[in-house]
């Protein structure tokens, strides 16, 4: 991928960066969410979180990967979300077609690294559906441990959205400056 590129988000992304989010939601938390908010308008939900987010970015930073001009993946980190488990990755996608290149491993490493420049706390954890059984072997693989399980919060607050009671697990960095070794200033 001799175009790769990575760089950080700015209020105009936020249009391409709801579509990649509501695409991967529908791909991968089917079952967790319900059908009828999946199968809505989650595009437009998702532009209003990502509008609103990246117009008052302070203590997060959103990091985009592109390849030849197209949004192809993103990790959003919040600095600081947690005095015990650190920073939170609160999202980490990646194009469907661009799954197992390496992009979601350098989005992590670069999110560790920004944890690791611009938060008080080295730690880094996310949460991450029980039935992403993909998601949490590559977590696993990038060094988190598994600390616990929960109940999937509902999208916006409305439970309506959820298809009964999912399971999530928080997955843990304890050290980000393992995982940001492989970031580099393409």
């Amino acid at each position: 991928m001799t175009s790769l590129r990575f760089r950080s988000a700015g209020v105009d992304d936020a249009e391409q960066i709801a579509m990649l989010h509501a695409d991967s939601w529908r791909r991968h938390y089917r079952g967790a969410y319900a059908d009828s908010f999946l199968d809505g308008d989650i595009a437009a939900d998702r532009r209003a979180v990502w509008s609103a987010r990246l117009a008052s970015p302070t203590d997060t930073g959103t990091v985009l990967a592109e390849h030849d001009e197209r949004l192809v993946g993103f990790v959003h980190v919040a600095f600081d979300d947690d005095p015990r488990w650190g920073s939170l990755v609160d999202n980490l996608h990646v194009h469907h077609s661009q799954r197992r290149t390496g992009i979601g491993t350098e989005l992590l490493a670069r999110a560790a690294r920004a944890v690791t420049e611009r938060a008080t706390g080295n730690a880094l954890y996310l949460w991450v559906l029980k039935q992403n059984t993909a998601a949490q072997q590559f977590y696993l693989v990038s060094g988190a441990s598994c600390v616990e399980t929960a109940t999937v919060p509902p999208p916006g607050g409305d439970p309506t959205r959820l298809n009964g009671s999912p399971s999530c697990l928080r997955m843990v960095w304890p050290d980000a400056s393992r995982l940001s070794h492989s970031a580099d200033d393409r």
